[in-house]
């Protein structure tokens, strides 16, 4: 199957644009009431055991109620997006004063890792309207995927920690693997038409053609023509490329990062542990409960997504002992019987390339693709 086309920037030139909530509210006035019940903010940092239950719990002393998160882990870095309200009245925060407070609170807590680390490293949070969702409207849970790679992308990601760490361990790059089932990015040129041609193969997974795609685009290079197959859980990208300046890729340091790039965006979705999942009636600080208690039992966040659906808060976290070794499946047990009152769902989500393929009830890369690519195709340009 063959795709012809570069996917734009559905957020036009909002990756440089930040607003308050004041401004954001304003922005959307003329929208739907839904677009302006919750102020979202953003967060990157360096990474660290317990650093999502300190932001949940900084969250809950503030004054504030997370009425969505989602936040990811890759190589020690950390990028969340969430979406807050004021606990007394439900309401966005739209006061100046009151948003630069929660920035302070919330940029100290992430720059404590900096400081003990001595790393110099970005971090940063911010009130922000979010790509495809219009400034300060609620986002889409696509929208805010994107926006994660973004973060990490612009936190450099994919140059690895700045030390060894168990926590950043791939299961794409672990030495002694099955060699097919490894990501491998390879690129050359095409002088007859004056492309770079990129190919990626990995094992097959949803949203693998998303995350590629995004990566690429946020690096500011156009996609001209593709061609994407799957086979067993093996998937294959070929994507025709030039940058936004019309030129390919024409020195060695570019085609590196590139290829660091999309491996870091392959990567950074896969989540290699235990999946927890928690569902009990919504209530100011149940987030900051959760993780305190994860991190009382030693278990260390690397990817969570929190949504409330009516009164019920949903809440699913892939966890890590933080030491790097495998869960004690024991302790989980024990983690579930104090957590017996939310519902608790363990899922074991331990799996290696080259090992059995679990059943799961999934999509395929060939699937996804079907169901994007008519989203994809109103925003593709014809080859010349």
């Amino acid at each position: 199957m063959q795709a012809i086309g570069s996917m734009k920037d559905s957020a036009g030139s909002s990756r440089s644009q930040v607003q308050n909530g004041a401004e954001a509210a304003e922005a959307t006035a003329a929208g739907s009431d839904t677009s302006t019940e919750h102020t979202a903010i953003e967060l990157t940092g360096t990474d660290r055991p317990g650093l999502f239950s300190e932001i949940s719990a900084a969250l809950t002393d503030l004054g504030c109620n997370v009425v969505e998160a989602h936040a990811w882990s890759h190589n020690e870095r950390l990028a969340c997006v969430a979406l807050i309200s004021d606990e007394s009245t439900d309401s966005r925060i739209d006061d100046p004063g009151r948003l630069a407070t929660i920035e302070d609170h919330l940029s100290t807590v992430l720059a404590a890792t900096t400081n003990s680390s001595g790393a110099n490293e970005e971090q940063g949070v911010k009130t922000a309207g979010l790509p495809g969702g219009g400034d300060g409207a609620t986002p889409t849970t696509t929208n805010v995927e994107r926006r994660l790679h973004q973060l990490m992308l612009a936190g450099r990601d994919f140059d690895g920690p700045p030390g060894n760490s168990s926590l950043s361990s791939s299961p794409y790059s672990t030495e002694g693997e099955e060699e097919g089932k490894k990501t491998v990015v390879t690129i050359e040129r095409c002088d007859e038409k004056g492309y770079s041609v990129v190919t990626v193969e990995t094992r097959d997974r949803p949203k693998l053609m998303f995350d590629t795609v995004c990566t690429l685009t946020d690096m500011q290079y156009v996609i001209f023509h593709a061609s994407i197959s799957s086979h067993g859980d093996s998937a294959f990208q070929e994507y025709y490329i030039r940058h936004v300046d019309g030129y390919a890729l024409n020195t060695e340091s570019e085609k590196k990062r590139v290829i660091k790039c999309l491996e870091a965006a392959i990567e950074r979705r896969v989540c290699e542990g235990v999946r927890l999942e928690l569902c009990a009636n919504n209530r100011v600080g149940l987030l900051s409960d959760i993780t305190r208690v994860l991190r009382e039992y030693g278990l260390a966040v690397v990817r969570a997504d929190v949504e409330t659906q009516g009164e019920k808060a949903v809440n699913a976290f892939y966890v890590r002992d933080i030491y790097g070794n495998e869960v004690d499946m024991e302790l989980v047990e024990s983690l579930k019987r104090e957590m017996e009152s939310l519902a608790l769902e363990v899922k074991n989500e331990t799996h290696r390339p080259g090992s059995p393929e679990r059943p799961q009830n999934r999509l395929s890369f060939g699937d996804m693709l079907k169901s994007q690519l008519e989203r994809f195709s109103q925003n593709f340009i014809p080859i010349k």
